[in-house]
Formats: structure tokens, C-alpha cells, sequence
């Protein structure tokens, strides 16, 4: 009689998988989703639930982003238990970008502080110009410096918020800061 056992497949046994240092920074983010979700859902419990308009409610949307952000939070404490995110490539070696950062700071800071004084839709462009800027900075593209370049992020932030801003004041009557009083700009 032999000395194989016929389950086996005559290789050496598996040795039980090791678990990556990447799990437990993966499972910290999921943790902070999964309570996030829930504090935004005790958050909702305090928001009437009487039907406007359309049927529902003013908690309508803090439901539902509470269901999504904590099923997003499981999800995501159960992919970093179960073996981290598998496909994920090691993150390269990169040292942060501070000049990205300021430029994309000094746009939120601007907006903020200039917002009440030359209205929402210049702010906002302001802000989006300063932002793209610092972005494409962090990325070295060529043509930060380039006129054509700042007018086109320019244009661009307009065209993203003069429409926000039309949409707030115009058809959800909140008012915005503007330059006139006409609700236009």
C-alpha cells in the first residue's frame, strides 16, 4: 500500500494566505464610510417626512444617500477583510505636490471670501479657473503658462456655473449671491 493520499494532488500543502498591510488603512477607510452613512441617517430622523411637490419628502435625500454610503461602507470593510482590493497596483512612490495644493487651496479660499462681493457665478469661476490650474500643474502639462489655456478654463468655468447658479435662483428660488438684483448674474 502506498504512502499517497489519493485527495491529494502530490504537491506541497497551501500555506494560508497572508493578509497585505493595505488592509487595515482599506478597513479604516470603510469603517469611516459605514459611519458616516449612519450618522447622516440619525442626522434624517429629525427631517420631516411629509410629501412635498412630488411625492416625497425633505428626507428623501439624506435616506437616500445614508443607504448608499453605508452599503458603500460595508462593502467596503468586507473587500478589505476578505483580501483587500485585489486588482489594486502598488501605489508609485510620489512625494506630494505642494504648488497643486496651494493653487487649488487659494480657489476655495477665493471663493469663499469673494463669493458676497462679486456673486456667485465669478466666484465660482474664480475658483473652478485656480483649481484646474493647480491641477494641471501637479500632472507638468506643458501649457499651464499659456493664454489660450486660461481663457479656455475660463470660458469653461463660466459655463458650468452661470448654469448652477441659474438653476438655484431661477427655478428653485434659493437665492445665490449675485452681482444684480435682476437674478440673472
Amino acid at each position: 500500500m502506498s504512502n499517497i493520499d489519493p485527495t491529494s494532488s502530490g504537491h506541497a500543502p497551501l500555506e494560508p494566505q497572508s493578509r497585505p498591510d493595505a488592509v487595515w488603512p482599506q478597513t479604516l477607510v470603510g469603517v469611516g464610510v459605514l459611519v458616516t452613512g449612519l450618522a447622516l441617517g440619525y442626522g434624517a430622523l429629525g427631517i420631516s417626512s411629509e410629501a412635498g411637490y412630488g411625492g416625497v419628502g425633505p428626507n428623501f435625500l439624506p435616506w437616500l444617500v445614508s443607504v448608499a454610503l453605508t452599503l458603500c461602507g460595508g462593502w467596503i470593510i468586507w473587500e478589505s477583510r476578505t483580501g483587500g482590493f485585489r486588482e489594486m497596483e502598488a501605489p508609485p512612490e510620489a512625494s506630494a505636490y505642494w504648488s497643486g495644493f496651494a493653487w487649488v487651496s487659494a480657489g476655495l479660499l477665493l471663493n469663499a471670501s469673494l463669493i458676497t462681493v462679486i456673486g456667485f457665478i465669478l466666484s465660482c469661476t474664480l475658483c473652478y479657473l485656480l483649481a484646474v490650474q493647480g491641477l494641471r500643474r501637479s500632472q507638468g502639462q506643458a501649457s499651464v503658462n499659456s493664454p489660450r489655456t486660461w481663457l479656455v478654463d475660463f470660458v469653461t468655468g463660466l459655463l458650468i456655473s452661470a448654469p448652477v447658479f441659474w438653476m438655484f435662483t431661477k427655478f428653485l428660488a434659493i437665492n445665490l449671491p449675485g452681482l444684480t438684483a435682476t437674478g440673472w448674474v
